[in-house]
């Protein structure tokens, strides 16, 4: 398996402070080692993301430079939970299973404009998207028992909200030279939000377990998400509203920002609950 030598700049911990000899097989399920292979793909391609940032922010060398920092802590990310589940699977192919995700799925990484439409709109959907893995980490180390992967979710999602903090900061900067609305924020973020179901979880999931055959993305992100919300608490669901909404420029605490958090929270509960008895 590949690894990434030395600490990373600006990073707080390596594969080496990971007590992987604390690793207690009888506190794993098959149904969180299923998410955890599927989440391994998706943070181990940060690299291509560090490519596409560099590429829309190529004339902000200072921004490059943390988005590249960014995208070797997302890898690093991925190579951690590939690890626990090479751990708890002993039979997983990480590097192979990669290399099937890879095939599967691309972002536009030579693209010179964002597909946000602005630079704002698309610091706006990182922050989103650390929300949402800030949120699931948090969500898997407070559900688990297994203390190697308890470990691993606690730094990552650390990491992953003060990636949120990073990508926030951008987007102040930017709004001085790239004004955006606040609905047109909240448009790109609920966008980004509506992108959970598509091809890039769902052929994570088919690419990590490994499930052969043809593809089939509704199947693949249903049976991904149905294992994955069961993890989630109102807790999780509230901060991350919290943080959504202050990314679109609304009030945390104003009432369309609560009504946003129940209705996350509704369809997170309904969706998880007949999986929940079977992660924990």
């Amino acid at each position: 398996m590949t690894e990434i030598a030395g600490r990373t700049p600006g990073h707080h911990w390596t594969l080496d402070d990971i007590p992987w000899d604390g690793f207690d097989r009888s506190k794993v399920s098959a149904e969180i080692v299923k998410v955890i292979k599927a989440a391994a793909m998706v943070e181990r391609n940060g690299a291509d993301y560090g490519r596409y940032l560099a590429n829309v922010f190529a004339d902000d060398p200072g921004f490059r430079s943390q988005a590249e920092a960014w995208a070797i802590e997302e890898e690093q990310h991925g190579l951690a939970l590939g690890r626990w589940a090479a751990l708890a699977d002993p039979d997983f192919d990480f590097d192979g299973a990669f290399a099937d995700f890879r095939r599967m799925y691309r972002i536009p990484v030579e693209a010179t404009l964002s597909v946000r439409g602005s630079r704002t709109g698309e610091l706006c959907a990182r922050c989103v998207v650390e929300t949402g893995t800030s949120s699931f980490y948090s969500a898997i180390r407070d559900a688990v028992d297994e203390p190697v992967l308890k470990d691993i979710c606690k730094r990552i999602a650390a990491d992953e909200f003060r990636h949120y903090r990073l990508f926030f900061g951008q987007m102040e900067r930017y709004l001085a030279r790239e004004p955006l609305s606040v609905w047109r924020r909240l448009k790109v973020a609920l966008e980004r939000v509506n992108e959970a179901d598509d091809d890039e979880l769902a052929s994570a999931y088919h690419a990590g377990n490994r499930l052969g055959g043809n593809y089939d993305r509704a199947k693949a992100i249903g049976d991904y998400q149905s294992r994955a919300l069961g993890f989630y608490r109102e807790r999780h669901v509230r901060r991350a509203s919290h943080m959504i909404a202050q990314a679109s420029g609304l009030k945390p605490d104003g009432w369309l920002a609560r009504a946003v958090a129940r209705i996350l929270w509704t369809v997170i509960s309904w969706r998880g609950r007949k999986f929940r008895a079977a992660l924990v």
